[in-house]
């Protein structure tokens, strides 16, 4: 990976200002079509917010009707998120460390974009060998991340284009963008990563896909789509712990 990477969401302000976002312009895509996806392939009523940041994602999954546990390793994150839903749950984790959390319990691991922030191949194996360990028996990962396009475009709510150095980007480098949709215009860092490489990522931490879905804008769509129409910035994953004994 070049460069080091610190999370940017770490930064109380940034926390500030990212707690008052909910699903404006692209990030809509994002979520869009979530619920469909989530009924489709998840059985059981229990989720697990991985990396809830300022509790958007938990109230989402709350709003389908799952009773959820969000988990973060921000303090600033927590904080907001227990501010803003003080009935639900929120537990401060360490990196990599869910010991807080009852094994297997969890027909849903939900994760909106944290592995955008997470470096090292071996790291988010790691990470993704841990959530499947809180799963039961049926349950079911879904990931929502950015794909590489993300970083090369303009967006109804990002820009790129002060960044070139994306347009070289290789998975686990790290990348930039600007979100509009809030106040606090400092570029956004993240850690690149590909398709392809999330599918060698997945197998190694022995996770089949199940489904996966790259959400499009459409025209009748109250936001004024840029990239949006012809290219996806976003990769849904649907992920089943592999069975012993499966290739």
């Amino acid at each position: 990976m070049s460069g080091m990477f610190s999370n940017t969401y770490e930064d109380d302000e940034r926390a500030r200002a990212y707690s008052s976002l909910e699903f404006p312009g692209t990030y809509y895509l994002g979520f869009r079509d979530l619920p469909a996806l989530i009924g489709q392939h998840v059985e059981g009523g229990l989720a697990l917010d991985f990396g809830c940041g300022a509790g958007r994602s938990t109230r989402f999954l709350e709003a389908l009707g799952f009773e959820t546990v969000g988990i973060d390793i921000s303090p600033a994150m927590i904080e907001r998120a227990q501010a803003a839903d003080p009935a639900g749950r929120y537990v401060l984790v360490h990196d990599g460390d869910y010991s807080p959390l009852e094994p297997q319990r969890f027909d849903l691991v939900f994760t909106a974009f944290a592995f955008d922030n997470i470096p090292g191949a071996g790291h988010r194996a790691g990470i993704l060998r841990s959530l499947q360990g809180l799963l039961t028996p049926r349950g079911r990962i879904v990931l929502l991340g950015c794909r590489a396009s993300m970083y090369v475009h303009e967006w109804a709510s990002f820009t790129t284009e002060e960044f070139p150095g994306n347009r070289s980007a290789r998975s686990g480098d790290l990348v930039h963008a600007v979100m509009t949709d809030v106040d606090d215009q400092r570029p956004v860092t993240d850690v690149f990563w590909t398709d392809e490489d999330y599918a060698t990522l997945f197998a190694e931490a022995g996770l089949d896909v199940v489904a996966h879905h790259m959400p499009l804008g459409r025209h009748d769509e109250p936001f004024e789509w840029k990239a949006e129409t012809s290219v996806a910035p976003f990769s849904i994953y649907v992920l089943a712990p592999r069975l012993v004994g499966d290739a």
